[in-house]
């Protein structure tokens, strides 16, 4: 019998204790799984950053407004090479449930500023031509079942009113296939329709060279230290960060009840080692007998263990990776919903080290056991 067949052949004894051992660790990858992609839903804002833009608000909170007029002085500040406004619009469709991610951009620079987003330019031009066009995102086009082409109205709830869009575009994102999920507009359009005009909740600046954004940052902020309305101007990343942090530290939470999850799994993997190791104990005594050394013996066991791993934390990960194939769980509250090889990958390090954590201690336990000792208790 090879050492493969003896392992097998060891785990599968009791069939209840081993299901019991391969679903815990099955349901415990699992939600390692859906916790690490709501981290990335919540965090792929941060890692889409551009390097070379800059997010202009204002300096008290990110919900107070800047005036329009601010623009004119942003773009003669030196070493910037574009400067657009914007605006959150948030609007739902149809029902209440129905929430997906609204701006309102320029489109002078638009597509100069964020070249990731890619559609036809025969689209593109449409909807610049067109003040009640918006783009869509792909992702979007296919929750809705929309078409090119399509007029929506949108529900407001920071601009109260139905507003009405003419679908004139649909893009892709070239970053990440799951950031398809949003919808643009035009600034202009929902400048000219609100009560209070000439307002903008952030400008977007692209730098002529990342590695001189932060002096250019200084300068903006250094432009308007006197005014009314004075700013605090950061990286892209940072000001994803920061809008992330206002929903709480999410990966401190993730990692609590991740931790936890694990630190139980080890405690009950590790007792089911030791209660079978026990069992076995005059097996072991007839094993070292026969010739098998401590080490050999150590190996072997550790081997069962990680074996109750493997195939179970396997599992796990099989499930959760079709799991997010079918896309956001919650209708679009997610921006994205994946979970990526590397992840994956560190899923499996993850469960190989539990394995081994969990039958280290009953393992020695059985190497360092005599003879003797081991058949007196036959």
């Amino acid at each position: 019998m090879t050492y493969r067949k003896l392992i097998l052949r060891n785990i599968g004894r009791k069939k209840t204790r081993m299901l019991l051992t391969i679903g815990s660790f099955s349901v415990a990858m699992f939600l390692f799984g859906l916790l690490t992609a709501i981290q990335n839903a919540f965090y792929q804002g941060v890692e889409m950053a551009g390097a070379d833009r800059l997010i202009v608000r204002h300096k008290t909170s990110m919900v107070m407004p800047l005036p329009y007029a601010y623009k004119e002085k942003i773009g003669r500040i030196p070493g910037i090479a574009a400067v657009q406004a914007a605006c959150w619009f948030g609007g739902v469709y149809q029902e209440q449930k129905n929430f997906f991610p609204q701006f309102a951009f320029e489109t002078e620079e638009f597509r100069r500023l964020y070249p990731e987003y890619l559609m036809p330019n025969e689209q593109w031009k449409a909807y610049a031509e067109d003040l009640q066009g918006c783009l869509a995102g792909s992702k979007l086009m296919k929750r809705f079942g929309w078409k090119l082409g399509d007029k929506i109205a949108l529900r407001g709830t920071i601009y109260p009113g139905n507003w009405e869009f003419n679908i004139r575009g649909v893009f892709e994102n070239t970053k990440q296939e799951d950031d398809t999920g949003a919808m643009f507009l035009h600034y202009k359009y929902l400048d000219e329709s609100r009560p209070i005009k000439g307002l903008v909740a952030w400008f977007v600046v692209k730098v002529e060279k990342p590695e001189n954004a932060l002096a250019v940052a200084k300068a903006i902020d250094a432009e308007f230290s006197g005014a009314s309305f004075r700013t605090l101007t950061e990286t892209e990343q940072a000001f994803q960060t920061d809008f992330v942090k206002r929903l709480g530290n999410i990966k401190l939470i993730l990692m609590i009840i991740g931790g936890v999850v694990f630190l139980t799994l080890l405690l009950v993997t590790g007792s089911t080692m030791a209660m079978a190791i026990r069992e076995r104990t005059g097996e072991i005594g007839v094993m070292k007998t026969l010739g098998f050394s401590d080490r050999l013996v150590l190996a072997l066991l550790l081997s069962e263990s990680m074996a109750f791993a493997l195939i179970g934390g396997g599992l796990g990960l099989v499930l959760i990776k079709l799991f997010t194939l079918g896309g956001d769980p919650t209708g679009g509250m997610l921006r994205s919903f994946h979970l990526s090889s590397l992840d994956m990958a560190f899923g499996v390090v993850i469960t190989l080290a539990t394995g081994i954590g969990s039958g280290i201690v009953p393992a020695l336990g059985a190497m360092r056991l005599n003879i003797v000792d081991a058949l007196r208790r036959v």
